[in-house]
């Protein structure tokens, strides 16, 4: 699975990262995995047509020392649907600029 790794995050910075995705994406499910989601106007047309699959997201999971974020944009709706799809360019860029920018926030150096 491709995914987009920030790794040899600081003890301190992990932290502060992990208060700002409880409050804004968490409580984690599982293992530090949390759900961040996709902004609409970014579904892709297929994505927009499946109004019961939404919404979706993507899975970021916070390690000892990295933010690992799939490329893969899910729903809780089903297991299997043509609308679970790798991320497409403008998903995916829109996943690294939102991330880059919670660190950016957090003045997270990387």
């Amino acid at each position: 699975m491709k995914q987009y790794v920030i790794d040899e995050i600081r003890p301190g910075d992990l932290k502060v990262l992990k208060s700002y995705l409880d409050e804004h994406y968490g409580p984690a499910r599982m293992n530090g995995v949390y759900c961040m989601p996709l902004d609409p106007a970014f579904y892709s047309p297929c994505q927009a047509s499946h109004t019961d699959c939404q919404p979706f997201y993507f899975a970021l999971e916070l390690t000892q020392d990295a933010l690992c974020c799939e490329f893969l944009v899910r729903t809780d709706n089903r297991i299997r649907c043509d609308c679970i799809a790798s991320a497409d360019v403008a998903q995916r860029n829109w996943l690294i600029h939102m991330v880059d920018a919670i660190f950016e926030r957090l003045s997270i150096i990387t």
